[in-house]
């Protein structure tokens, strides 16, 4: 199975532990300052991002994912007022709209350059990869029971090397693979070693 096929069926296992943990949106979640409601709207805010990348690399016609760094806030703001059922109803159908897009492209399309939210070129083969990793990790910082050990063993390899590669400055550790995994993406996690034996220091969040 390709890397990108593999990438498809962890957005759709990783929307179902989603799914799972918006079983209760009255709270807080795991990330500073956001509540679970937040959380949500970022997750559907996400997908419609993501679509808009998507149909660029479908169509040629330029489509960032967000309009600003400071609208996507406020729209994040804006979205976790939204009643619970909104909040849902709003997940539901901008994960199914996203699930019904990426069918859709060509072999050729996929290979389309498009940006990240942050202004970096990359191939629209990739969009799969930052979708997977979001409906994943956020499905745990919803704080409602989903744990990193929950996660697929192959995505938690996939997700560890991608942090290595991008943070650049992360010390070697030992420990289970879903804590370390919980570790480099700055989340809590128990057993992680550094080199010499003593528990790692903390990292700051990721993604």
């Amino acid at each position: 199975m390709s890397r990108l096929m593999r990438t498809h069926e962890w957005i759709a296992e990783g929307t179902a532990l989603c799914r799972t943990a918006l079983v209760d949106l009255d709270g807080p979640s795991l990330l500073p300052g956001w509540s679970r409601k937040h959380v949500a709207a970022h997750l559907s805010l996400n997908a419609e991002a993501i679509g808009n990348l998507v149909y660029w690399a479908k169509t040629g016609d330029e489509r960032p994912m967000y309009a600003s760094p400071e609208q996507r806030s406020a729209d994040i703001e804006a979205g976790a007022l939204r009643p619970v059922d909104e909040l849902l109803a709003w997940f539901q159908e901008s994960a199914q709209v996203l699930a019904d897009a990426m069918a859709e492209p060509s072999d050729e399309q996929w290979q389309v350059t498009v940006r990240s939210a942050q202004g970096v070129e990359i191939p629209a083969t990739v969009t799969p990869w930052m979708r997977s990793r979001e409906v994943m990790i956020h499905a745990v910082d919803l704080g409602t029971g989903v744990t990193f050990a929950d996660l697929p063993p192959d995505f938690l390899e996939a997700l560890a090397a991608d942090i290595r590669t991008k943070r650049g400055d992360v010390p070697e550790v030992t420990g289970p693979p879903a804590e370390v995994a919980a570790y480099l993406a700055g989340r809590s996690y128990d057993g992680v070693l550094s080199a010499d034996g003593t528990p790692a220091e903390p990292l700051p969040p990721w993604l």
